[in-house]
């Protein structure tokens, strides 16, 4: 099931706190490039009203988790957020059990790994090894973000949701990329078709990157994806089978290891 509801609701629900989940609101304005954020961009970006937001920023700020810079008057993400992402990434079971499989695949195989899972729009990487990256490879590192909807990770993600939910993600996607933005039904037809039939989907959303993924999926552990990446000019297709092999092996092995946490 979806976890998230699309932007407009997200604030009123019933059975939430509504200041924490305000809160949370602000403190995801916070993104790679963004260094400091002022109330007006910050409400600007949640959709909450001046006054709201500048009393919970004030909140925030003595909780720990924003800094204020009174002279360019904006705020910033605390160490107190780095001490708690590096908590999480310690203490993942997901992150402990698959880390040296991947390591070990990446460097025998000689081809990047990552683990991700899905936040709204987006996938985030929990964790990536990168075999030899070159000027042709991004670095990607744990918490990044990628388009849930362009990436080999976002489609195999997507292949596993039910019809209503994946009306859901699309609506949420167009409701954050809502100008010049295009659902790309045809490729993520075929990668949900990829994934029913053969296990996997590729994508080729980087020029000269080649990435192929696979969902994880087992009861009491969220919907994890696992893929494999290689610079190359070849056709796709091509290079996605030479991966094929490898990444379902992988991840039978993650399977298998994960059941028995």
């Amino acid at each position: 099931m979806m976890q998230q509801a699309q932007r407009r609701s997200r604030f009123g629900q019933s059975e939430s706190n509504r200041s924490l989940v305000r809160g949370v609101e602000i403190l995801r304005t916070f993104r790679p490039g963004i260094d400091l954020l002022g109330n007006g961009e910050i409400s600007e970006r949640t959709g909450l009203s001046k006054s709201t937001t500048s009393r919970l920023t004030q909140t925030l700020v003595h909780t720990g988790l924003l800094d204020h810079d009174v002279k360019r008057r904006g705020y910033r993400l605390s160490a107190l957020t780095l001490a708690l992402a590096h908590a999480m990434r310690v203490g993942s079971p997901a992150i402990a059990l698959a880390a040296p499989r991947m390591k070990a695949a990446s460097e025998r195989l000689h081809l990047n790994v990552g683990l991700a899972v899905a936040d709204r729009d987006a996938m985030v990487y929990l964790e990536s090894v990168r075999y030899n990256p070159k000027a042709s490879l991004r670095s990607i590192a744990a918490g990044q973000r990628v388009p849930i909807e362009l990436t080999s990770l976002g489609r195999a993600y997507i292949s596993t949701l039910l019809d209503a939910d994946r009306h859901a993600l699309i609506n949420l996607v167009r409701s954050y990329r809502p100008s010049g933005w295009k659902w790309p039904t045809r490729e993520i037809e075929a990668a949900v078709a990829g994934v029913r039939k053969h296990g996997y989907c590729a994508a080729a959303w980087q020029p000269g990157v080649v990435a192929v993924a696979t969902p994880l999926q087992l009861s009491n552990w969220p919907t994890y994806v696992l893929n494999m990446s290689t610079s190359a000019h070849a056709p796709t297709a091509i290079v996605a089978r030479k991966m094929r092999d490898d990444l379902l092996a992988l991840r039978q092995d993650l399977l298998e290891v994960m059941k028995g946490f």
